[in-house]
């Protein structure tokens, strides 16, 4: 039997929390900065998480170890 991959791209991008819940980092936070408001800014710095349940368990099965 061949070995199972995770999606190298979704572990990347995303993290299960000790619930269960799928994080995520919000976009628009990389670079030139200095356009945006600090409103903006300070509300990007906390991590998202994904509200819709069948993504978010779409998710879960990219991002789990499988060997």
């Amino acid at each position: 039997m061949p070995k199972f991959k995770s999606n190298s791209g979704a572990k990347k991008r995303f993290r299960a929390s000790a619930s269960g819940k799928v994080k995520y980092r919000k976009m628009n936070r990389a670079h030139i900065l200095t356009k945006r408001e600090k409103k903006r800014k300070v509300g990007l710095r906390t991590d998202g998480y994904l509200s819709n349940k069948k993504e978010a368990a779409t998710v879960r099965i990219m991002i789990q170890k499988r060997h």
